[in-house]
């Protein structure tokens, strides 16, 4: 019982250091989708690569992850390489990878550097927060390890068709003008939110809501009078278990909330934290579930 409450506390804090802190982006100049040489030993750093090389059927190729990727279960019977922001030039190399895949985050730079001038085979997959850069990514991945066949093959028959409905519950959506917000983290006095240029901002562009706190520069702490004045129809949480431990059980009273139409609506909307703003193979079914609760079918 302890290890699994002391497994959630620290997936909520590597969630929330994530998503919070600014991004660390690197850019190649080389077409970093081509089909890689080997892909018989890799290396991931980011939880999206990973649910994208699990779609493929290419996890037996998997040598070592970073504590990001956590989806699906089988994920924690690998060796880990650390927290995707702050690896070290040694762990990952000691995994002896023929193949290193990162988010965009990866970092820190020294180490990325240095792991460049190794001459191992590194790419950096590109982040585009929407549902086409769903598709993109799984495209660039199913490309470097010659799986683009089956790629297609999923994004035909399981992806298009769910883009097809979310847009169109998207417009039904905005048409109403319906106000949203995305609490990352409940910790503390003040709620942590997603601003604008954030991945929560971008998922909730993806379902439709108008984030009530858009003009707030990435996330950031707000004030309980900021949430009632600004009055959100819908309040979403990425990450229900973190929620489930916290002393928010009874978010419908909580002061923050209870004075709003969402609270007085019940209108709280949780899901799994990389689910929602990992922008990996789940967040667009994510989007869409998001949609039908908000449409209420």
């Amino acid at each position: 019982m302890m290890n699994t409450i002391k497994h959630k506390f620290v997936y909520a804090a590597l969630l929330l250091v994530q998503f919070y802190l600014p991004r660390t982006c690197f850019s190649q100049n080389i077409d970093l989708c081509n089909k890689a040489d080997n892909s018989s030993k890799i290396v991931v750093a980011g939880g999206s690569i990973t649910e994208i090389l699990f779609l493929l059927e290419k996890q037996k190729q998997i040598v070592a992850l970073d504590v990001t990727s956590n989806y699906p279960n089988e994920t924690k019977n690998y060796p880990s390489i650390g927290y995707v922001r702050n690896l070290s030039t040694e762990g990952v190399m000691s995994m002896s990878p023929e193949l290193i895949l990162a988010e965009d985050d990866i970092g820190p730079p020294s180490v990325v550097n240095q792991i460049k001038s190794l001459g191992i085979d590194f790419r950096i997959i590109e982040e585009e927060a929407s549902s086409d850069g769903v598709i993109k990514k799984i495209r660039c991945v199913s490309k470097i390890v010659d799986k683009e066949k089956e790629a297609e093959k999923i994004i035909n028959n399981q992806f298009k068709p769910q883009i097809k409905k979310l847009e169109k519950n998207r417009k039904k959506i905005e048409s109403k003008k319906i106000k949203g917000m995305l609490v990352l983290s409940m910790r503390g006095t003040s709620p942590i939110i997603a601003g604008g240029n954030t991945s929560g901002d971008s998922y909730m562009h993806m379902v439709g809501l108008e984030n009530i706190f858009k003009d707030v520069d990435g996330w950031k702490s707000i004030t309980i009078e900021s949430i009632i004045e600004l009055n959100p129809d819908y309040v979403i949480f990425p990450n229900k278990e973190m929620h489930k431990s916290s002393d928010v059980n009874n978010l419908k009273e909580n002061p923050f909330f209870k004075n709003t139409k969402a609270g007085k609506n019940n209108n709280f909307i949780y899901d799994d934290g990389m689910a929602v703003l990992g922008f990996g193979p789940r967040t667009i079914s994510s989007a869409l579930n998001t949609t039908k609760k908000i449409l209420d079918f």
